[in-house]
């Protein structure tokens, strides 16, 4: 299957992989997530970000309620409070997991599944998993599979 190009919003200079997707334009500022909030949830953000950047290169969207995170796609999404950070990954399958505080289904492909996170130690090696299949999301992966799929039979 081969890659489209990445659209880029005149208006915001976003990256998208499908053309003139819908959103939210605006250039928002990832330190002002932050003000009123602690040094420790400062770090949980940074230790979070290094996690799923260990995984590949990984774009960080700072938005007006939330900070996303993008390959070719938002695979995941943290919003920092005051004690903690909650957040979701997108995940092609339907996981219910103690990690999972709940899972919505958007589609036979899409599944949101939030999760919140109070410490570093919450980054286990079963949540960087999931990171990891969340990041494969985001790259496409998913859809490449289904065409080899499709494909085959």
């Amino acid at each position: 299957m081969s890659r489209r190009p990445m659209w880029t919003c005149e208006r915001c200079g976003r990256q998208f992989a499908n053309r003139k997707q819908s959103h939210a334009c605006g250039r928002h500022d990832l330190q002002r997530h932050f003000e009123g909030k602690g040094a420790e949830i400062r770090a949980l953000f940074d230790a979070f970000a290094e996690m799923l950047s260990a995984i590949g290169p990984v774009t960080v969207l700072p938005e007006k309620s939330r900070i996303a995170f993008q390959v070719r796609m938002s695979f995941a999404q943290v919003t920092p409070k005051l004690r903690w950070l909650d957040g979701h990954f997108v995940l092609a399958r339907r996981v219910e997991h103690p990690l999972f505080r709940k899972v919505e289904t958007i589609s036979a492909r899409n599944h949101v599944h939030h999760f919140r996170l109070s410490s570093a130690e919450d980054l286990t090696l079963e949540f960087k998993a999931f990171a990891a299949e969340a990041y494969a999301v985001g790259r496409q992966e998913h859809l490449r599979n289904r065409g080899q799929a499709e494909t085959a039979s």
